[in-house]
């Protein structure tokens, strides 16, 4: 399994489909002669993504003799947004997935099963049901005075 790298272009002044157009075969014959082992154009909303996969013991140069080639350098340079519209990294880009399977994590403290309600004592008196009496009648109260 080789080592991924992607070139994210953003549209900008322009849009990144037509750049990938111009460009598109430069930098795939490079990326070739620089070793690559896949390629793959992503096209987003938002842009286009270049994936490509270099072996990781590369004979003939790898990624770094790929980004220092002029005509890689000519094509980033001509990006549509070349501030805020290119973004190179390692791993396949945009939304896909990692390149490592993640591990389990265990079930979360809400996933856990609860425990049994305690049982009343028999001596539970219900306040709700009580009931006041009103007092007989000709009595005073004696609770509240005048």
């Amino acid at each position: 399994m080789g080592e991924w790298w992607s070139i994210e272009v953003a549209d900008g002044e322009f849009s990144a489909a037509s750049w990938k157009d111009t460009h598109s075969r430069d930098l795939i014959r490079t990326a070739l002669e620089s070793g690559a082992e896949d390629w793959a154009w992503v096209e987003r909303p938002w842009g286009v993504v270049l994936e490509l996969c270099f072996p990781d013991l590369a004979t003939v140069g790898g990624f770094s003799a790929f980004r220092d080639a002029p005509l890689v350098k000519a094509a980033l340079d001509a990006v549509p947004d070349p501030v805020n519209g290119i973004q190179v990294y390692p791993g396949r880009g945009g939304s896909s997935g990692a390149r490592v399977p993640r591990k389990p994590r265990p079930a979360p403290f809400s996933a856990s099963v609860s425990l049994p309600e305690p049982e009343t004592p028999p001596e539970f008196v219900d306040l709700a049901a009580t009931v006041v009496l009103p007092a007989p009648l000709g009595s005073e109260s004696t609770a509240f005075p005048d």
